[in-house]
């Protein structure tokens, strides 16, 4: 079983969540809260397809690292990237270098831009504020009805390397489900609880 576990500061959380140092602020502060605007919500979108074969702290860790490589991820700023961009991106070893998934960022930011009512708009159209409620980390799933919908309407529009199990890590990361544990004191803080 992997239900929530008590940490030293007397709070249950998601095993996950202290499973390393760097875990517990990501969190406690950031994970399932709500991110609603179109950039927030790219950057998100291309961590979550970086990370795809890699650990989550992997990605955390480099994090700021990507930030700077891809200009804070303002979609505007990364659709005018070009191949020199690329190659660039490539000698960055401060990221994860695959050509593919940068590729895919550049393509993503483009259709982003092309989304009719923003990348936020039709993402959240897809928020499930009434998912189930799990109390054990093996019983929740890698995708959903919902997150399939989604990369299906997101590939439609002309995204890349992403799927239903890339999705739905976008959509428990930014709120659009709420993923905590029922015995994670964070469970319900995006929707005002408090911890």
């Amino acid at each position: 079983m992997t239900t929530a576990i008590l940490g030293e500061d007397g709070l249950a959380r998601c095993p996950w969540g202290l499973s390393a140092p760097d875990y517990v602020a990501y969190h406690d502060e950031e994970w399932g809260r709500p991110v609603r605007d179109d950039q927030g919500l790219y950057e998100k979108l291309c961590l979550e397809a970086f990370q795809s074969g890699l650990s989550w702290l992997t990605i955390l860790r480099k994090r700021e690292a990507f930030r700077a490589a891809f200009h804070g991820f303002d979609p505007e700023k990364v659709a005018a990237f070009g191949p020199a961009d690329v190659e660039r991106l490539m000698a960055d070893a401060s990221i994860v270098r695959n050509r593919a998934k940068i590729e895919a960022s550049i393509a993503n930011a483009r259709a982003a831009l092309d989304l009719p009512g923003g990348l936020a708009a039709t993402v959240w159209r897809y928020a499930d504020p009434d998912a189930p409620a799990y109390t054990d980390m093996d019983d929740m799933p890698a995708s959903t009805d919902g997150s399939k919908a989604l990369a299906k309407e997101l590939k439609k529009h002309g995204f890349r390397f992403l799927g239903p199990t890339t999705v739905y890590a976008l959509m428990q990361a930014c709120g659009l489900v709420d993923d905590h544990l029922t015995g994670c004191a964070f469970r319900g803080v995006a929707r005002g609880r408090k911890a």
